[in-house]
């Protein structure tokens, strides 16, 4: 709930005009965020809003289901064989998983998408263990794309693009730190693992973004699954509004 009670007080040497603080009127906070009034309290406070629009909004529709096709076998685990089907599946790790998945959702031919851990030792990891380090897990993110619409190669390069500078640094990404923000692609047969290893050993030696086989993945918990869509952030294909990795 990003809503806040703000003193006259607290502002009166920040050079801002408190007459123009009216319900209504937008204001960019000094963290870059953007919060809208909903309130004046006379001359002592005021209330601004930094919830994006669509917060809390549920909608309802009736579908009809025209057709569907194969997907991936059940299970995702690695095999050397690309498998016959029109919907695949594709792993990768870039640090919080909630921002990551939010980028895939909006990528054109991205059909589904979680978050969760993947590549540790321990069955069924909370993410209280997770991030205590001691599971070997990392945060990840599987998603389910058509290959007619979308490559693996774009996929590979949307997330060293998102990484940026970060794909050098060892368990770590932003201020994320340890091996559970480990960054990596989790490669589900060998056509993969080919695009994988080309695409990462172009940025040279210094990349620490692993390459390795997908091992289980298993689901985070539900609250973290479209966890910035449901706080109200875009998933619209195309969209190319910056994502806030918080609610």
């Amino acid at each position: 709930d990003l809503e806040a009670k703000i003193s006259f007080d607290s502002i009166k040497d920040s050079g801002i005009d408190a007459s123009m603080i009216q319900p209504g009127v937008e204001l960019v906070m000094g963290n870059g965020l953007k919060a809208t009034v909903t309130e004046r309290n006379g001359e002592e406070s005021f209330t601004v809003d930094a919830n994006p629009p669509l917060a809390g909004a549920s909608y309802s529709a009736n579908v009809k289901l025209i057709s569907k096709v194969t997907g991936p076998d059940s299970g995702f685990l690695y095999s050397p064989e690309l498998a016959d089907n029109k919907i695949q599946a594709a792993t990768f790790a870039l640090g919080c998983f909630w921002g990551a998945e939010l980028a895939f959702m909006r990528e054109d031919g991205i059909v589904g998408s979680k978050v969760g851990y993947t590549q540790g030792q321990s069955e069924n990891p909370t993410y209280k263990e997770v991030c205590s380090g001691s599971t070997g897990h990392t945060e990840a993110v599987m998603v389910l794309y058509d290959s007619d619409i979308v490559s693996y190669e774009r996929l590979v390069e949307l997330v060293m693009n998102r990484l940026g500078e970060n794909k050098f640094l060892l368990n770590q990404v932003g201020n994320d730190r340890g091996t559970q923000y480990r960054h990596g692609i989790y490669y589900h047969n060998d056509d993969q693992k080919s695009v994988a290893t080309s695409v990462v050993e172009s940025f040279g030696e210094d990349c620490v973004t692993e390459v390795l086989p997908a091992m289980v993945f298993f689901d985070a918990e539900d609250y973290h699954q479209q966890y910035l869509l449901k706080g109200g952030q875009s998933a619209k294909k195309g969209d190319d509004s910056f994502i806030r990795c918080y609610g």
